[in-house]
This record gives structure tokens, sequence and C-alpha cells, in this order.
């Protein structure tokens, strides 16, 4: 974590929103996970955060228990809609090379992974709410629905070296097949993996 002299001079900096610390790194590269409201119970989430908090999981094994949770498909999977998903793509896509530099992306039928690196001037914080706003109004009007559609709440992890960050491609390409909906992570309708991806 960095320290409070340097938070006061340098972009970088940890803070927390709601649940969970995130890591505004500047033009490093961010694994983020969203996922739609209602699809971890409560109940769920807490039990793993209390887990966390008293040290009998570590945070990489919280991440991976919602993660495993979050592929099992229970609760809204309003993403299964190719039109829905089709937006969140669409999306991601638009501002790579504008707010970030796009690595790699899969939308999942609750939840949603994505790799970019901020440009300069573009924080985190700001990308994900932009991501996670206009879809939503999107995803809504499609639905003909008014309320929340994403949870508040979103993972992200900062891409700490070369091998770190062609695992995490490596993860959000399997995430299909490891949910069991597809047998290549090529064939997966949206994800980097069908595409000839920038690294």
């Amino acid at each position: 974590m960095l320290d409070d002299e340097t938070s006061q001079s340098d972009p970088r900096r940890w803070y927390d929103s709601n649940y969970l610390p995130h890591f505004d790194g500047g033009e490093i590269a961010q694994f983020v996970t969203y996922r739609l409201a209602g699809s971890l119970p409560v109940r769920i989430r807490d039990l793993y955060k209390q887990q966390l908090e008293h040290g009998k999981i570590s945070e990489i094994e919280y991440h991976n228990a919602i993660d495993m949770h979050l592929d099992e498909g229970r609760g809204p999977d309003h993403l299964r809609r190719p039109e829905i998903a089709n937006v969140v793509e669409e999306n991601w896509l638009r501002f790579d090379g504008e707010k970030y530099r796009l690595h790699a992306w899969v939308v999942m039928p609750n939840h949603g992974h994505v790799l970019f690196t901020p440009l300069n001037g573009f924080t985190l914080g700001k990308i994900v709410h932009s991501m996670k706003s206009f879809t939503a109004n999107r995803a809504n009007s499609i639905l003909g629905r008014t309320g929340s559609f994403w949870a508040r709440e979103y993972y992200d992890r900062y891409i700490r070296n070369e091998e770190h960050f062609f695992n995490t491609i490596n993860y959000i390409n399997y995430n299909p097949v490891k949910a069991r909906l597809c047998r290549q992570p090529e064939d997966w309708p949206f994800g980097s993996a069908r595409m000839n991806v920038k690294m």
C-alpha cells in the first residue's frame, strides 16, 4: 500500500468503496469484474467477506469463491440475451484507445470480466462507473424495466507483472469453458478469445 506522502503526490492510490478496497494505479493494467444486481446473495457475499477479514481465506481465494458462485449461473442472467451482451461488449470496445487500452474481456450470463490499462487522465473508478452507467441504462431500456441493473460493487486487481498479465488473459478466455458454456474459448460469442486482440 502507498504511504500518505506518496498518495498526495502520486496519482496511484488505494481507496474504499462500499465493501472492497480499490487501487487506482494510473497506467497500470487492471483486471475488473462486475456482476448483475442480485447475482450474489448478500449472505454468500458476507460469508466470504467474513472469512477474508478473519484470515481464513486469502484475497485471491475470496475472488475465486465469488467467481465460482457466479459461474453457477444462479439469479438474474440478463447478459445471456445477445442484444444485452452486445451492449456491454460494444461499450468496452468503443473506448479502447480513448480511455484505456483494452486487452481481454468476456461477457458471462451474470457478470463480466475485462482487462484494460487506463490511459493518462482516466482513473479506474471513473472508467468503471462510465461502463456500468451506460450499459445499465441501455440494458434496462431493452428489458423494459427500471432499477439497479449492476451490483454497486466491482472487483479489481492491478496487474503485477507479465506472468500475471498473461495468466489473467488465460483466466478471462477460459471462463466460459470453466462454466461449461462452451468447449473452446473461441466458441464463446462475447469474448476476446474469438477475436485478434491487441496485447
